[in-house]
């Protein structure tokens, strides 16, 4: 059994329940850019066209999660937590509006868990 690279808390799948029966499917991008792309952005899917440049590091409560190639290097030894907290993200993540946003918890994998992690898969 492989080790997922990323979940979700319980608040973090009550907004995604919430903007998926707003807008339909979705997908999560995290760039590892400045100001917003450093955190989750919550799109419709394809609204954001992902590549060579991407992976994809697996679903969290049914929405693909990817992130820049560039980012995962840095990440590629930690697990993530996708969480919702009061406040207010970046303009272009669907969450905007809602007095909540998307924020990544992490923690590094233990050395049993780095064992059993299946590879991402790449986007190109």
């Amino acid at each position: 059994m492989s080790v997922s690279r990323i979940e979700a808390t319980p608040a973090a799948k009550a907004l995604i329940d919430e903007l998926r029966s707003k807008h339909g499917d979705l997908m999560f991008h995290q760039s590892g850019g400045c100001c917003e792309g450093s955190a989750p952005m919550c799109l419709k899917a394809g609204e954001m066209l992902v590549g060579s440049s991407d992976v994809k590091l697996g679903d969290v409560h049914g929405v693909p999660f990817y992130m820049a190639k560039f980012q995962f290097e840095y990440w590629e030894h930690t697990h993530l937590t996708l969480d919702a907290i009061a406040g207010h993200g970046g303009q272009f993540s669907l969450e905007q509006g809602s007095g909540k946003h998307f924020i990544i918890r992490s923690r590094l994998f233990s050395d049993d868990e780095l064992s059993q992690l299946a590879p991402v898969e790449s986007c190109g």
